[in-house]
């Protein structure tokens, strides 16, 4: 497959959105000194900042740079970088591409491990989770017990055959458990979701262990468009409900 790769500016506003605030700052001010974008000056700053990615994500903006403004200093560069983060600001994505595995700089990426996270911790009233397979998995269930000490109801929508439930016996009596009513029948509960109050989920390839949460390569969404949210987390109780006869608590 070939296609047009982003341009400087698609790639600076990629950044922005990327880092936070105090390592955007940062990196304005090594810009800002750089002489061009071979200067040794930013391999030191990506060399100091490993986060999955960034080094090439960097490395595609400075290929872009030489490309196709070479005569621009540091300061122009350091500048447009800001004047992307100032028109992000107060503006967020209603979906978000998450990936297990493997990241490319081609466009910007959350890891499916670290959202999930933040979709449990940003419950304040109920998660909804789906999930085939479940195993090694503590920080979430750490995740999970402290939200369901916050008041957080926590529903695991889970494949029996797949013993997923197991690794969640440290929460007997915290958390409600669904099973399929009929085991034995043609199918599986195959979904793969987060979902927090009814406003944000998570939905993609990974199941709940350690292996696609982190080293498989794996892609999901983050999803924040609450009405869409609102219909999926609709869909999923309806399934635990007597009228679909589907689900059984366990």
């Amino acid at each position: 497959m070939t296609g047009r790769l982003p341009g400087l500016p698609a790639l600076l506003a990629a950044l922005s959105r990327r880092l936070p605030a105090e390592r955007l700052a940062d990196l304005q001010h090594h810009l800002d000194m750089a002489d061009g974008p071979a200067d040794p000056l930013l391999d030191r700053w990506a060399a100091a900042h490993p986060a999955a990615g960034l080094s090439s994500q960097l490395g595609a903006v400075r290929a872009a740079w030489q490309d196709e403004a070479p005569g621009l200093p540091g300061t122009a560069i350091a500048l447009s970088l800001a004047t992307a983060e100032a028109c992000e600001q107060g503006w967020e994505p209603s979906a978000e591409l998450v990936v297990s595995g493997p990241t490319s700089p081609a466009i910007p990426v959350r890891l499916t491990s670290g959202i999930a996270i933040d979709v449990i911790r940003s419950a304040s009233d109920a998660l909804l989770i789906a999930s085939f397979a479940a195993y090694d998995i503590s920080e979430i269930i750490t995740e999970l017990r402290a939200a369901v000490g916050r008041g957080v109801r926590v529903d695991l929508l889970l494949e029996e055959s797949t013993s997923a439930a197991r690794v969640f016996d440290a929460l007997q009596g915290q958390v409600r458990i669904w099973h399929r009513a009929d085991g034995s029948a043609p199918g599986s509960l195959h979904a793969k979701v987060i979902a927090a109050d009814r406003r944000i989920a998570l939905l993609g390839s990974a199941n709940l262990t350690s292996r696609a949460l982190s080293d498989n390569v794996e892609i999901g969404v983050i999803l924040r468009d609450s009405r869409a949210v609102a219909r999926l987390v609709d869909h999923l109780g309806w399934l635990t409900g007597p009228g679909a006869g589907y689900l059984r608590r366990s």
